[in-house]
């Protein structure tokens, strides 16, 4: 019999402040909301208003689709074991929730390399932006954001699949993050280890390349540009992508490409709160507080809204 299919784990999840499990699965809950509205909102503008069919809110549709699955991934759970007594996750489904978040997160590490390359194409070459990014252009980029999302997590899942799991399995986080998940393993998670830290940092390394730059051809061209008003412009369209960027891979590189990392568990949850919960949150925040188009189409998507409710609900 093998005895993994059977096996169950712990989550600990925040269970060290008992008085802050209510407290935090409202707050929990308010980000989880905003983040399911905020991102399924931002795809239904981007897809109905024919103004956003460009390659910049094509890549930030596919953000907000990744955003929404990795929220969606991670959040209920915590969810859960905040109020419920029960706190376990079965084998199967934790090895599952781990594939599937680190999957978004390193698509989501590509898409938001692949924007920054948009935006150097529209402001460093405009006149060659709608021949560079082409239809065809922007299909493979995405596609193979997601491709090798899901490559890397493979090989890491492959590995983990054959550790052996048969003990006392409380895993000290609030959902089936790599390194709390093999450290329960009774087997050697050495290469376990090195292989998380290889493959994060090729991750970090090739995407922040690709950031770096292209915002150093983008700040070039920018100064270059004689009037303060398209200063003022071309750097307003760069400022919520390098939010983003800022606080997403701030968090990865603190966590996972610094070797034999001596976090301790209380830091890694609290940072993974950020990547996993908050990140989510902000990213349609950011990109529509800073921008004029989407918000109008936002309140106009509510007026519309408004209207039919009014005149499909009769008076009472």
């Amino acid at each position: 019999i093998n005895l993994s299919v059977e096996t169950t784990f712990v989550l600990l999840g925040f269970t060290d402040y008992p008085e802050l499990q209510v407290p935090l699965f409202l707050v929990f809950l308010i980000m989880y909301v905003m983040t399911v509205v905020g991102n399924l909102g931002m795809i239904i503008i981007i897809k109905i208003n024919p103004k956003f069919h460009t390659p910049m809110y094509f890549f930030l549709s596919h953000l907000s689709f990744v955003d929404f699955c990795y929220s969606s991934i991670v959040t209920p759970k915590l969810l859960e074991n905040l109020v419920m007594a029960d706190k376990s996750i079965f084998y199967s489904s934790c090895m599952l929730q781990y594939f599937l978040s680190c999957t978004a997160v390193v698509t989501e590490s590509f898409l938001l390399a692949v924007m920054a390359y948009d935006r150097f194409l529209a402001i460093c070459n405009p006149l060659l932006y709608t021949v560079a990014m082409s239809q065809r252009l922007c299909a493979l980029l995405v596609a193979g954001s997601y491709l090798w999302g899901m490559f890397g997590p493979l090989v890491l899942l492959c590995y983990a699949l054959q550790l052996d799991f048969s003990g006392h399995n409380i895993i000290n986080h609030f959902f089936c993050e790599y390194t709390a998940l093999i450290a329960v393993s009774s087997s050697d998670i050495h290469i376990a280890h090195l292989l998380l830290f290889g493959f994060a940092t090729f991750n970090e390394v090739s995407t922040l390349l690709i950031i770096l730059a292209s915002y150093v051809f983008i700040f070039v061209t920018v100064l270059n540009i004689p009037s303060a008003s398209g200063r003022h412009k071309a750097f307003s369209t760069c400022a919520s992508h390098l939010t983003a960027i800022t606080i997403f891979h701030g968090t990865i590189l603190s966590l996972y490409c610094v070797p034999n990392s001596k976090n301790s568990r209380q830091t890694v949850k609290v940072a993974s709160v950020f990547y996993t919960v908050v990140n989510p949150m902000l990213n349609p925040l950011i990109y529509s507080l800073r921008n004029k188009d989407v918000k109008d189409a936002f309140q106009k998507l509510m007026v519309t809204r408004h209207i039919i409710l009014v005149e499909f609900v009769p008076d009472m």
